[in-house]
């Protein structure tokens, strides 16, 4: 019966995620969770199952800008082991529900990082640190501990070995949290062996509530409480238990209430096997990762490249509970239908790669993101911008969930409604909020009137062209047409004369003085996280004429050119996320992202084969400082997954990927409709960079796109690879990207 069970939750896990072919286990062993640990990567090592509600691993910190994950590489104590945490951000939140084994003498304070002998943290070797999809384990020094941890969807277990003859005991902590501050907490004492509670916190996440239960193999024999001196709410509980040997914990979680997160454990953790719950998490992430199966010229590759596969499948995650409640948008309790439903929305970086890249090859998982913003329309009236753990943060620009609804209804994608969906699209794109209001009076965002005016200008721009290619398939025309003119705003931010983006005042003037290399960040200056030189290369919806305004294709390659070589000085200390810089090139924020491949657009396409190679071999590696940015939910590793393959969607919505240059031997894509699409390199070597020719199911290719639709239908691409650039390939106007509005529309 129980096996049964195990089938019937592995088979509900891989519907979840919308996955569902088989495959060898052997992918997973190229992962490295640990890759982006390091510097500002803002990754974490927790064990956690493909888009899983839960993330059980370790805590290493939880102050500063290096700790938004909960983990560093760099720090040598950990504080306990929680069972939330956001994945490559750039700011701090969760950290629910801690657990720290402990010998000895119960401590109840973390005590610092400098003197961890004071607290309960231990220091740890990393040696002892291993990390693969679906587990963690460490050694504990100061303890002499051995803690494994592994996952389920929403529950984890903990297996740790004590020391013999050594007292041994749990500290549950609803007071720590990764940058926030607990406002309400409870714990209860089911039996000698579970406790129950809820932990409800403030900080980046305006209200965030978990609630869970959690289990111990073996009966506690005492128990020792800390309550909140003001409030008189249990915060911390401490249970003892016989010396020595193993003990095990679940801990499942619910959006709900106790009671649900007691269902949950029941369903995923019916049992106490740990090294089967291990494997099922594992064949989990198998599966997931058997989308594509790619061979590589070196062991390094393959490790980055599945690491990157892996690291864009850890969000969004999972709020509904085993029967399908949840706790909504409108904090409100909803018994659900079955549908599970999601949050954790890095929309500003995520609508560029890592949403095409789950509309490509996890249809059915981004089908379940697009129903949970709707969802969420419903109940508050707004599509996501920034949303974690159900809160809109507010934290970045743009309204960048419509292009992520946008590609689904235009690529005919069923299983929500298109019609309500563009209602909400609009709701979004009409609301005078946060610049919106100002775009509509002047037809640009005056500096003046509007921190990151020219950012939002352009962001908005583009959002409005996927709103306006929705309403014409609609049959919305007078909208298509307002929406369309509203998608050129762009322009209105390019200084004619200087050929940059540039701030304006209300009146029309320029502002002054400007310098195109001043970066200035999130709620000052005219640019979001970047500046001039980064936002000057942003109009996706519009490039041809964008290459127009600026002089043309070798007017355009040469400012290209001169981005890619200026002087890499950032002038602004607070600008963290301006990292991983080639001149002014920055790619560790996202802006940048799509730029490198532009040089296609003006008929040189070897440029960009020389830049995107350049940006994997110098900003990717397999160590843990291996990104060079915040990895934010998954685009900077997308962005390597679609450049491996030799291609990237420079502009979401369009019906093409743009080509660059691969990294694979060989890549087979399992389609979610049972085809598949073979890419090949011949003469693949490090130095073998650029194209020579390409062939597509046999025949020659000469363009420097790839229409999704012809991968879609399965087949074969070829790339010949050599040392020196071919610069009659994908030259000619035909064979180029075509991204053009009609320019007699303003």
């Amino acid at each position: 019966m129980k096996h049964n069970l195990q089938v019937r939750l592995l088979t509900v896990a891989l519907c979840v995620c919308g996955i569902g072919c088989q495959a060898p286990l052997e992918r997973a062993d190229s992962v490295d969770p640990f890759i982006g640990s390091a510097a500002t990567g803002h990754t974490y090592p927790a064990a956690t199952t493909p888009f899983g509600m839960v993330q059980a691993g370790p805590d290493t910190g939880i102050e500063g800008w290096q700790h938004s994950s909960g983990y560093h590489a760099d720090d040598t104590s950990i504080l306990g082991f929680s069972h939330t945490h956001l994945s490559g951000t750039g700011a701090s939140d969760m950290g629910d529900i801690l657990l720290m084994p402990q010998t000895g003498t119960p401590q109840f304070e973390p005590g610092p990082a400098d003197d961890p002998e004071s607290g309960y943290r231990s220091r740890f070797d990393r040696a002892t640190e291993k990390a693969s999809p679906g587990y963690y384990s460490v050694v504990l020094s100061d303890y002499d501990i051995r803690v494994e941890i592994t996952a389920t969807p929403r529950g984890a277990m903990h297996r740790y070995v004590y020391p013999k003859e050594k007292p041994a005991g749990v500290l549950l902590d609803l007071v720590h949290g990764i940058g926030d501050r607990t406002t309400e907490s409870d714990i209860q004492v089911v039996n000698d062996r579970s406790l129950c509670g809820f932990r409800r916190s403030k900080g980046f996440i305006a209200d965030h509530r978990y609630y869970f239960h959690i289990t111990f193999s073996k009966p506690f024999e005492t128990v020792q409480t800390i309550r909140n001196p003001q409030t008189g709410a249990p915060e911390k509980l401490y249970v003892s238990f016989a010396e020595g040997a193993t003990l095990l914990a679940k801990v499942a979680l619910s959006t709900v209430s106790e009671e649900g997160a007691r269902r949950n454990l029941e369903a995923e953790l019916p049992d106490w096997d740990f090294d089967r719950t291990r494997r099922q998490a594992r064949q989990l992430w198998e599966t997931a990762l058997s989308t594509i199966d790619a061979t590589f010229s070196t062991d390094a590759q393959r490790t980055v490249f599945y690491t990157a596969l892996y690291h864009s499948l850890l969000t969004p995650n999972l709020i509904t509970d085993v029967d399908g409640a949840y706790r909504g948008w409108d904090r409100e309790l909803h018994p659900g239908d079955g549908t599970p439903l999601y949050t954790n929305y890095s929309l500003w970086d995520t609508y560029r790669a890592v949403h095409p890249f789950y509309a490509l090859l996890y249809p059915d998982a981004n089908l379940a993101f697009i129903r949970s913003m709707l969802e969420r329309y419903r109940q508050i009236g707004m599509l996501p911008m920034n949303e974690y753990g159900t809160n809109e943060t507010y934290c970045m620009i743009g309204y960048h969930a419509i292009p992520v609804i946008a590609q689904a209804i235009l690529e005919g994608r069923e299983g929500f409604d298109p019609a309500e969906a563009y209602q909400a699209m609009k709701a979004s794109a009409m609301d005078d909020a946060r610049g919106v209001g100002l775009l509509k009076r002047y037809g640009y965002i005056p500096s003046e009137l509007e921190n990151n005016s020219v950012s939002k200008t352009l962001e908005y721009a583009y959002d409005d062209w996927c709103i306006a290619r929705v309403a014409a398939k609609l049959g919305e025309r007078a909208d298509s047409a307002y929406f369309m003119g509203r998608a050129l705003n762009y322009r209105n931010h390019l200084d004619p004369q200087t050929r940059f983006m540039r701030g304006r005042h209300a009146d029309g003037r320029w502002v002054e003085p400007f310098d195109p290399k001043a970066v200035s960040v999130l709620g000052q200056g005219d640019f979001t996280e970047g500046n001039s030189w980064q936002y000057s290369f942003y109009a996706p919806q519009d490039l041809e004429n964008l290459i127009d305004r600026m002089g043309g294709d070798t007017c355009f390659a040469a400012k290209l050119d001169t981005l890619f070589s200026i002087d890499s000085h950032v002038d602004n200390a607070h600008a963290v996320d301006v990292t991983g810089l080639i001149g002014q090139y920055a790619h560790g924020n996202e802006p940048s992202h799509h730029i490198a491949y532009l040089y296609n657009y003006a008929g040189m396409p070897w440029k960009t084969q020389e830049i995107v190679s350049r940006i994997k071999r110098e900003l990717y590696s397999e160590r843990r400082d291996g990104l060079c940015g915040n990895d934010d939910c998954g685009q900077m590793s997308c962005w390597y997954l679609y450049s491996a393959l030799g291609f990237y969607p420079v502009t979401p919505g369009l019906d093409y990927y743009t080509i660059g240059t691969p990294s694979v031997e060989q890549a087979v894509l399992r389609l979610p409709n049972g085809r598949t699409f073979t890419v090949r390199t011949e003469n693949a070597a490090p130095e073998h960079i650029y194209i020579q020719s390409v062939r597509l199911n046999g025949q020659p290719y000469s363009k420097s796109y790839l229409p999704i639709d012809l991968l879609e239908a399965g087949g074969t691409l070829e790339f010949t690879m050599g040392p020196r650039p071919n610069r009659n390939w994908a030259t000619a106007n035909a064979d180029r990207p075509q991204s053009r509005i009609d320019s007699s529309r303003k």
